[in-house]
């Protein structure tokens, strides 16, 4: 039997991967590097064959625009490392955190990391759900892993719309 809260962080998790879902149908390689301005931020395949991701700290106000690809990179990045810090030893360096190198290849990686959040949400207790032991390496304060998973959600929720409206934008350009 699961926990109630756990029940209630799986099923926002699970609406808003059903509205990725979505916008990953047919999502090809030409959508995700298109560039919908000029200066957005976007993945870039290096020499190595490795493709990294345009970033800088701090962000600029306001955050230029974003290709799906980075977007695709970005919920990659922030979802690696909220698993290595709440179940794992921590997560790489942010640069470590690369593209994989194409649509298919990203839907792939992001199911992965969906699959096994919502595994490792599926395991967790009250006691778990109220803890900050899990999340001290986050964002430098203690939030409760409750907050965190919840924010997971958020978070997928607003950057899947995000990347929805970057499919509208591209499908509008003729």
């Amino acid at each position: 039997m699961t926990v109630p809260r756990v029940d209630l962080l799986t099923r926002q998790l699970d609406t808003a991967w059903a509205l990725f879902e979505y916008h990953l149908k047919d999502l090809d390689d030409a959508q995700c590097l298109w560039e919908p301005a000029a200066g957005c931020w976007t993945v870039h395949r290096q020499d190595d064959g490795r493709w990294t991701a345009d970033w800088q700290v701090p962000e600029p106000e306001p955050v230029p625009t974003l290709t799906i690809g980075w977007l695709t990179w970005h919920i990659g990045f922030w979802w690696t490392t909220t698993l290595g810090h709440c179940f794992g030893d921590g997560a790489p360096p942010r640069e470590e955190i690369t593209w994989p190198g194409g649509a298919e290849a990203a839907a792939d990686w992001l199911r992965g990391l969906r699959d096994d959040w919502r595994a490792r949400l599926s395991e967790l207790t009250d006691a778990d759900l109220d803890s900050t032991d899990r999340t001290a390496g986050l964002w430098g304060q203690d939030e409760t892993l409750a907050n965190v998973a919840g924010w997971v959600s958020v978070e997928l929720t607003k950057n899947v719309a995000e990347i929805g409206y970057v499919r509208h934008l591209y499908a509008a350009r003729a």
